[in-house]
Order: C-alpha cells, then structure tokens, then sequence
C-alpha cells in the first residue's frame, strides 16, 4: 500500500516559548476581539415580544435579509435545567458603513431584545510539527499507545449507531480510511427534494453551514483550510481493522461531516450553525478544532448550552495553540470541554487555561490527508489532540448510553492520568484539566467514579470592585456515584481577591445528579489593579479518598466604573470614552436613567489643534474602526463612594508628537467625574465630567479646543430623535420627536474664563456631500470641524426625527508647553426639558462651590474682598505674583456667571450695581491652575 507521508507547516506557529507565571490570569485585554463578518449581525428578542417590535428600529438601519435563525430548534424545557431558547434569534445584515455600536444601540433602545451581537469569524487550529520527527515509523500513531486505546478497545470498539460530528474544513469521503464512516442520511437522498422535511435539501452526507449547500466536500485548494477537516475526521473516526493507514480512535463509531468554512464569495463562517445541524441531526458528540481569543459572545454561548442541555450532546473543543494562558473560543465556554495538546512526553507546549478540562497528545498525530485517497500526515496542535477526546467520548456514549453529556464528560476528566508531576507541568496546576487522556481507564471505571462540579455561580453584585465585599453562590452538582461525607474548600489563588467567610462547607450526601448551593462571602482587595482576573480554587474531598479540583474565574476591578449615585448612571472608562470602551459591548454599561434601556452607542472626549490633530478614541474611517490615540496611564477608579455622593478619576494621554512623525498633539488628560444623590430633585439627574488638559509638547497650542461627542439613541426608537441647544445655558440636548418623554444631553461648565462654546449637531442621514457625513466614516477633518464651528449647527433631525449625534465643547484658547486647562461638562437626563435644565442650573452652581480645586486656608486667606456684603461695588486685593493672568467670576445662585473680569494687577474695583440684589459667588481663577471661591452678598 502506498502511503504519502507528508511533514505539514501551518499557520499560527508557536512552540516551546517560556513558561508564563503562575496562580493569577494576566489583565484582560479589552481591545483583543477576532475579526467579525461585516454588516452582519444577530439578536435576541426578549421572552413573549415579537418581532414587530423591532421592525421599525430594524428599517431605520436599513436592515436586509432578517430571517430566524435556528427556526426548527427544540424549545427548552422544564425538564432539561439551564436550556435555552433558540427560535427567538435572528440574523439580519446592515450598511458596512454603520458601526456596530450604533446598530446595537438602536435595538437595543426599543428594549425588546436581550442582546445584540457581531458574527465573530473563527479559524482553524493548526500547530507546525518538528521537520526532523521521524512519522515514517511503524508504530506512528504513538498516541493510541500513550491514551491507552488498543486496551481501551478490548472493552469496546464504539457502535455505528453513535455519531461524531466534525465541524470543519471540507473533508475526502473517498479517503481509503474514511469510506464507510460516514452516517449517511438514507431519508433524504440527492434528488432536489427535501424529503424528510429537515429544511435541507439533500442533505445526504451531512451538511456546508459555510455555503449553505449539501457539499461538505469542497476545500479551498492549497489554502490553510485545505486538509484541515480531513485530518480531524482521521484522527476521531477513520477506520479501523481495515488493513488500511491508520486507526481512529472512535473504531466503529460514525461520523457526521458540517463544513463550516465558505467555498464561494457569498458564504461565511458557519462555525455556530454547525453546531446546531450536528445538534439537531442526532449528533451524540461534536468537535469543535476551531475559534479564536476573545470576543465571548451570548449568541455563541447560547448555541453551546443548546446542543449541550437542550439536545445532550457531548461537545469537545480545541484550547488554542498560543504558548500562553488565555481565553479561547469555543473551547472556553460553560458546557464545553476544552482540551489542552500536549508533546509526546505529556509536556504542556501549547496554552494552558483555569477552562481547560482535559490534555491529550497534540503533537506528531498521525491522520488522513486531503490530497489523495491514500496519503496521510503528521500533523500537531489543539486541533488533533480534540478529536482524540471526541473519539473516546463516542466509544463511552457506546459502552454506557445510559449517561448524559455532562456525565460523559466528568467520566473523560475523572479517569484522565495525572500528568502535573512533571516538571514543566508542575507550575501550571488546574491549567491542564484534569489530566492527559486515558481511553482505557474511562471506559473500565464508567460510572463507578465521584465526580463533583461546580455547575453555576451567581453573584451579588454586577461588578467586584477594588475595596468591594460581595456574596457569591455556587451551585455544586454531583454526577456520578452517589457520594456521604462530601466537604468542599474555596481558597483564591490571587493576593487581590480573598475568602472572608464561608470558604468551608460541609455538604454530606448527595446523590446522583443532585445539587447544593454554597455561598461565599468574598472581599477584594484595595490595591487590586484595574481588569484583574483571580482565581478561586473549589476543592472537593470525601471519605471514600475522592480529591478534586474545580476552578472558578473572576473579574474584578473592571477598566471602567459605573456612576450610579443617582438617577442617572454614567459608565466612565480609562481610555477617555464614555458608555462603552471604544464602542465594545463588552467594556462598559453605556448610560442609563431610571433603569431605562441604554441610552448612548458611543461617547467620548475629542481633543484637537488643528484638522490634521486630533486625539480621540472613537469611530474613524471607516465607521468599522476606531482611532486608538489615547492609552491609560492611570486606571479609571472610584475614589469616594458613599451613598449621597461617588467620584472617580483617573488619566490617559495620546503619543507624544516625536513618537508619531508629528500626527498627535502630546496632551495628557486628567479626568474626574462626580455624582450626587442629594436632596433637590434636580440633583440626581446628572453627573459632572471634568478633564484637566496638559501640553506635552514643546510647542505653543495656539487654540486648544475639546469637547464630548455623544451619540444619543433614546428610547423607543433611536432614528427619531432630535438634537437642540440651549444657548443661555450651553446646553445640548436630544429627545424624540413624536413622544417626548426622556430628554438627554450636556452641558459645557467651564471653564469661567472667556471662551467660545461650541455645540454641533449631526444628522446620520446627512449625503456624503454633506460637510459632516457618518454615512462613510467620521474623519480628523470632520471631528475638528465640530469644534471649530462654534454654535452655527444647532439642530439635527428636523422636523420628523432622526439618528443624531451632537458634541459639546469650547475653544478653550492658547496653551504654553507644560501648561495644563480644566474643562468641565454636565451629562444630563429627565423627563421634561423643563426638569432638564433645572439639572443644568443645579449641575453649573454645584461646579461652582464643590468641584474646582479646594484651597488651603492660607491660599484662602490670601486674598481679600470688602465691603461684604456690598451695595455696588466690591474691592478686590490679590497677591502682587499671583494676580497677572487670572480671571475673576461672579456666579448668581445658579451658578451661571454673570460678570468676568480679566485682572492685570494687585488691587481690582468691581462694578456690580447693576446686579439685583441675593448671594453671589466670587471666583478667582489662577493663571496656573485652580480655583479660589468666595461667597458675597450684594444688598439693595
């Protein structure tokens, strides 16, 4: 027989690089996402709302081919705990030049959808193996030795009747090791009907999600996706007792091919809807060689909980092939077994993770390749080492059908051999699962084993963060034997995180299948640094010697703090934005007003000298990216928190203009933001936002200008708002057009000195002719233009409503280098515009007397005002050094100024007869910075 032995290269080489550190998962990183199909998207609609209620945000995005999703998915059941409904999510594709945030936004407004997501673009793992191994060797499928499967199959060799699904690549049916496998669909054969009414046509060798055709055949020649599936589908399920090649380990149990990879241009990845096909098709375990980091979606997690609970099946998923420890998708998702690759020695070479739950061999796989009938390869990775797990896990599903796939999996994880005694192994404790992979074991041990998981958590509170204390519940279930005496141990594995009480618990017996929750009072730690993830270890023990390890991750300290003092609840982020992280779902809660839906898709500081520099984290062209310019220099933290009142500063800048050929401008960025659940109504509908501004640069800004730019889309309909300002308040503001009922917006506070405000208001629906068009992008040119413009462009979405944005800001000047300028602004929501600009007036006197910066007594004894109270004029005697250059403000009682004076010298007269009478606020504001406030009355 002649055999092609082939040594493959594949994309995404990594190999044997330092092991990274130990107990505490590295900092989340926010922007790390896989790349999405463009102008596609799914949602959820919420439980009893139909469609209709979407229809009209869905046509003011222009949105085609809206069609359900998985219209033939099972519903769930009271029977099946934690299924999941499917027949409610719908696909629906959009303009390219709309940004997601903004799509997300406008249905998530009507608040009749639970989630609104991207169609994240997953890729196949592949993983080079050595060029000097020696695959030409007799025994070159080492790893059914080292997994124990010739012992495995004495006991049994899987049944015809059990099918693993592979979803990948296309595969070669005609492979001399894979003819015979297949499960064939004898009800539906290739005549152009759908004759078991399944809603595929001819879906007699499974099924192409990628190009929704029946050709699971087809793979992209001499592309990285060209062998991919027919390695996987070798190394699970080829035949074995043939005479022929190689061995799967499944031996006798079929396999059900989904190609989820496109062959034509108008296909896409169909990663997701091949789980439900292999699902819905009587698919009893499913591999998943395939996904990406990052990106966690509901969407996709809602697809695994269904073919796991709602249909049982076993679903098994490669953990990635980077030499680090992170989060992998599919693999880290709830219900999903992950496995880890490892060399031929059981040394951990690829990534390791606290979501691992099993290693098996991934490197020098020996398995069937594409090119001919009769070649084969050996082939390394994640990739190989999932389907080895999914071929034993057929022959369990063959030898006890009696058990779930949950059960199945705690069988798989519970027989593994321990493999941490290894000296590579020894630091990566819980990352490796439980263990390499021991076919033999599982199907001799079956469900004569203790197996106990943690099977859900919930906690207190949304979000755990620096200083918090919060009550966790864990629900712990038992799969297997019936267990007596069952203890359970939380310890964290992170100095941030800690057990206060609660970190013993006695459960006693509990039978098959049985649950017990335990709660958990957890304290994090003061110092704990911004998006940190810790580690809690659940450790289970019982009389009869049963010893095992779950591992539970937690978020805390999240890059962004939610301000909720009041009615209205502001998300602040490290990086300058508001609402969300650079329009990421993921980072942030948007904005809020009495519980309402989200109220913004996108906001965020723009700062700029010129068209050419501009600074800012928001959408750029084209609308699908976002500008980077600014980085964190000190995370966005809470810095008083009380119940009437919570703060929260933290900086950020852009790159210094020698490090960008000149593009940025070199600005450092104070920010603080603070909120009040005072006693006046109309002090719990806003928060004041604040940035201090400094020049980096060796050169003189000569205008400085600054602003927010917020893209409201209030309720109930996002393309029917209208944008507005209040000129004798310096108010901009959105509400809709035919029903009024929330108003939203900001106000510019400061700075006091003179200066020109600014407000411009734009239409979504604007031709690209127009001067500002979001329709192909939002460019340096037309950000600057925004600020530059003063009040000419006051309204949008005249007369009917429609898509609007606005931003807010003021020309704020000449700054020196090294010079610094605070600017100040209200975000604002209420009812009525009436109650709206009584938040503005509450918001501006409440900057006045709180927010500038606190002088010490000796700065506040440093300057003199008389007579006080006053009827007419007041004397003002300033320190001779500090006097040149500042400017002094007098507030009415609402805290808008009435009077400034630019002072040049010591002693000042101020002429205020004109004012009526009342108590006034005198500011004197510093050339340097700071501000000084005394309170004078002005009699009759």
């Amino acid at each position: 027989m002649k055999q092609l032995l082939r040594l493959l290269f594949f994309a995404y080489s990594c190999w044997l690089l330092p092991l990274a550190g130990a107990a505490q998962l590295a900092p989340l990183a926010a922007d790390e996402a896989p790349p999405t199909l463009p102008g596609t998207a799914v949602f959820k609609l919420r439980e009893g709302v139909a469609l209709t209620y979407v229809e009209r945000a869905l046509g003011q995005l222009a949105a085609k081919r809206v069609v359900q999703k998985f219209p033939r998915a099972v519903p769930p059941s009271a029977d099946l705990p934690g299924s999941v409904e499917l027949r409610t999510i719908y696909q629906f594709s959009y303009p390219t030049e709309l940004p997601f945030a903004k799509v997300r936004q406008t249905l998530l407004s009507t608040g009749a959808v639970e989630y609104v997501e991207p169609l994240y673009q997953r890729a196949p793992l592949y993983q080079p193996n050595d060029p000097l191994a020696d695959s030409t060797k007799t025994d070159g499928q080492y790893h059914l030795k080292l997994i124990k499967a010739y012992a495995a199959w004495n006991l049994s060799k899987g049944d015809t009747s059990v099918v693993i699904g592979i979803t990948d690549s296309g595969v070669l049916f005609n492979h001399q090791d894979l003819r015979g496998q297949a499960k064939l669909n004898y009800a539906d054969p290739i005549n152009g009907l759908d004759d078991d009414r399944d809603g595929y046509i001819d879906n007699f060798r499974g099924w192409d999600t990628g190009d929704n055709d029946n050709n699971p055949t087809a793979s992209v020649p001499r592309s990285g996706l060209f062998s991919h599936g027919t390695l996987v589908t070798g190394t699970a399920a080829a035949a074995a007792d043939n005479g022929k090649g190689v061995a799967g380990v499944g031996f006798k149990c079929r396999f059900m091919h989904i190609k989820i990879y496109p062959q034509t241009p108008e296909g896409a990845f169909g990663g997701y809807e091949g789980i439900v096909y292999a699902a819905d098709h009587g698919c009893k375990v499913i591999n998943m060689s395939w996904g990406g980091v990052g990106g966690r979606s509901q969407y996709e997690q809602d697809v695994c909980t269904y073919a796991a609970v709602n249909r049982d099946a076993v679903l098994v998923a490669a953990a990635g092939n980077t030499n680090a420890e992170l989060d992998f998708y599919p693999a880290s998702y709830d219900h999903v077994l992950s496995v880890a690759g490892l060399s031929e020695t059981d040394q951990q070479t690829i990534t390791y993770s606290y979501r691992v739950g099993l290693s098996a061999p991934g490197n020098q796989i020996l398995t069937t390749l594409y090119d001919a009938e009769d070649t084969y390869a050996a082939v390394g990775g994640s990739s190989f080492a999932a389907p080895l797990v999914a071929g034993t896990a057929g022959l369990v599903r063959s030898r006890y059908p009696q058990l779930s796939a949950a059960q199945v999996v705690a069988v798989l994880r519970r027989s593994a051999d321990d493999i941490y005694g290894i000296p590579r192994n020894a630091p990566l404790v819980g990352r490796l699962g439980s263990g390499r992979l021991n076919a033999h074991r599982a199907l001799a041990l079956g469900t004569n084993q203790t197996a106990v998981r943690v099977l859900g958590r919930s906690l207190s509170k949304p979000r755990l963060l620096a200083g918090d204390t919060a009550r966790l519940a864990l629900t712990i279930q038992n799969l297997l034997q019936p267990v007596q005496g069952l203890t359970l141990s939380i310890s964290s594995l992170s100095p941030h995180l800690s057990v206060s009480s609660g970190g013993t618990a006695t459960l006693g017996a509990l039978g098959t299948n049985a649950t017990a929750t335990v709660p958990v009072r957890l304290s994090i730690a003061a110092n704990t640094p911004a998006s940190t993830r810790a580690v809690l270890r659940c450790r289970f023990t019982a009389p009869n010697g049963f010893v095992a390890d779950e591992y539970v991750t937690l978020e805390l300290n999240p890059d962004y703090v939610v301000l909720t003092a009041n009615n209205l609840h502001l998300t602040l982020t490290s990086r300058g934005n508001l609402g969300y992280d650079s329009g990421n779902a993921e980072v942030g809660a948007s904005i809020t007003y009495r519980n309402s839906p989200v109220l913004l898709s996108e906001g965020g500081l723009l700062v700029a000298t010129g068209p050419a520099k501009v600074a800012d984290r928001l959408r750029g062209v084209p609308s699908s990216r976002v500008e980077q310019d600014f980085f964190s220099q000190q995370a966005i933290t809470m810095q008083t928190a009380t119940a009437a009142m919570q703060r929260a500063s933290g900086a950020f800048q852009d790159s210094l203009p020698g490090q960008s050929n000149g593009r940025t401008l070199g600005v450092r960025v104070r920010q603080r933001a603070t909120a009040w659940a005072g006693p006046a109504p109309a002090d719990r509908d806003y928060v004041i936002v604040e940035y201090t501004l400094r020049n980096l640069s060796p050169d003189t800004w000569q205008t400085l200008h600054a602003g927010l730019f917020l893209d409201w889309d209030l309720p109930a309909e996002a393309g029917r708002n209208l944008a507005a300002y209040d000129s004798a308040r310096a108010l901009g503001y959105v509400h809709d057009a035919l029903n009024p009922r929330l108003f939203a917006g900001v106000r510019l506070l400061g700075p006091a000195a003179p200066i020109t405000a600014l407000h411009y208001a734009i239409d979504h629906a604007a031709p690209t002719t127009a001067a500002i068009s979001l329709r192909d992008g939002f460019s340096s040119a037309e950000k600057f233009l925004t600020l530059s413009s003063g009040r000419k462009q006051r309204t949008a979405g005249a007369p009917n409503g429609s898509d609007v944005s606005h931003v807010v800001g003021a020309a704020l000047g000449r700054l020196a280098p090294n010079d610094s300028v605070t600017v100040a602004f209200a975000v604002l929501a209420a009812p009525t515009l009436a109650e709206l600009q009584a938040a503005a007036d509450a918001a501006q006197l409440r900057y006045a007397q709180v927010l500038p910066t606190r002088p010490t007594a000796s700065q506040q004894a440093s300057w003199a005002v008389f007579p006080n109270p006053s009827q007419g004029r007041l004397q003002v005697q300033l320190p001779g050094n500090a006097a040149a250059g500042s400017v002094l403000i007098l507030r009415n009682n609402l805290g808008q100024p009435v009077r400034t004076w630019r002072v040049t010298q010591a002693t000042t007269e101020l002429q205020v007869q004109a004012l009526p009478a009342g108590v006034y606020l005198l500011q004197w504001q510093l050339a340097g910075g700071g501000v000084l406030t005394r309170r004078v009355v002005l009699q009759p």
